[in-house]
């Protein structure tokens, strides 16, 4: 088994289910007691968002190689960003540090192909929704991609700032995130991306008429596989 090396704390919330899902899954396969041999650096997020907010990801992306470096020292075969936004700097941290990293629009797009769809809407950050880092691995696959609107956009990001990557869950958001979804879904959408570690821990697949993709699920189950290979 190699050793996963795991950026967390973008947010701590979600880092909690990568490191539950990477044990469960580890278990499911080689079974007994075997689980993930696994390595976390976790940030403040204040720091992560700030740099956010300056649109400065060239710092982000030293913050970033910095903490991977530790992990790499401390012996992390594969690499982790516990967070869809983080992987605007993916590729350029994958060559910085040298370690194999476990791209989470790559695992994506590998489901959402498996389901034979073709369009499909993406949720999460405003940059995971408006810039290209993502988005391209869809269109790599030959998939189309819509987002929401202006207004629904940024009630997504102050949300997934302000509560849910707080732990803090509200009927009255759920109701705003399902209505975005059936819009969504009325423009064509066949499958949702919840394409921010932490909108899986508020939307459950019961609330959505389409699939919905879970990309902290997927990445954690790519991240498994690469490690078993």
């Amino acid at each position: 088994m190699k050793k996963i090396g795991l950026i967390g704390g973008t947010t701590w919330v979600s880092t909690i289910d990568y490191y539950r899902y990477l044990n469960e899954y580890v278990n499911k396969e080689l079974g007994d007691v075997n689980f993930a041999e696994c390595i976390i650096y976790s940030f403040n997020f204040a720091d992560i968002k700030k740099n956010n907010d300056a649109n400065d990801w060239d710092k982000t992306l030293d913050m970033v190689a910095a903490a991977s470096q530790h992990l790499k020292n401390a012996g992390a075969e594969l690499l982790m960003l516990g967070a869809n936004t983080l992987h605007l700097i993916a590729e350029r941290l994958e060559e910085r540090v040298d370690l194999p990293l476990i791209h989470i629009a790559k695992a994506t797009a590998d489901e959402v192909t498996l389901h034979g769809l073709k369009k499909v809407a993406l949720l999460g950050t405003k940059f995971t929704m408006e810039l290209d880092f993502f988005t391209s691995k869809l269109t790599a696959k030959g998939i189309e991609t819509i987002i929401p609107g202006d207004d629904d956009r940024e009630f997504i990001q102050h949300t997934i700032y302000y509560e849910l990557g707080k732990n803090i869950f509200t009927e009255e958001t759920l109701q705003r995130y399902l209505s975005i979804i059936e819009g969504l879904i009325r423009e064509g959408a066949e499958g949702i991306i919840l394409g921010c570690t932490e909108i899986m821990l508020l939307v459950s697949e019961d609330d959505s008429a389409a699939p919905l993709f879970d990309t902290t699920t997927l990445h954690a189950l790519a991240a498994v596989d690469r490690a078993l290979a």
